[in-house]
């Protein structure tokens, strides 16, 4: 099956379905908040946002590749937790992030069909938290479920 993206294909402005199944992913992981961007150059776009305060809504909009949680995970693309961001002293959580209340956070790549990350997915939850490493594969698929209802 042939299926070539020369740009992100995560919609900008998205269905009311792309929206549920974020606030499905939030609380199958039995979260608060979640986010999902696209990207778009050498930053990530927020689309879709579940349960984040406005406060922290300008802070997030646009990230750079590389920075914050988000950006971290579409730069490594692998997924990207903590355990508490509120203190986290690793460099991976930024103010944003922390202006939020979340402490357990996880944030995933979304890979189009050409192994090229087209975005990402996040999760977090109030209480301190550490994600298994099927909970990581688990939001990732998340992720391509996205991209194939995007392409429905």
């Amino acid at each position: 099956m042939s299926d070539e993206r020369t740009s992100s294909t995560i919609e900008s402005d998205p269905s009311e379905e792309t929206t549920e199944i974020l606030r499905e992913t939030v609380e199958t992981f039995d979260c608060t908040s979640g986010t999902l961007h696209r990207r778009d150059g050498d930053e990530l776009t927020l689309v879709a946002s579940v349960d984040i305060p406005e406060s922290v809504l300008s802070r997030i909009e646009r990230i750079p590749i590389g920075k914050g949680m988000a950006g971290l995970a579409a730069e490594r693309a692998e997924p990207v937790d903590v355990c508490n961001l509120q203190t986290d002293d690793s460099g991976v959580a930024e103010e944003g992030a922390r202006a939020t209340g979340m402490e357990g956070s996880l944030a995933a790549p979304i890979f189009g069909a050409d192994d090229r990350v087209e975005g990402t997915i996040g999760v977090a939850k109030p209480e301190r938290y550490e994600f298994r490493p099927d909970e990581r594969e688990q939001l990732m698929a998340v992720g391509r479920r996205l991209l194939d209802h995007d392409d429905a």
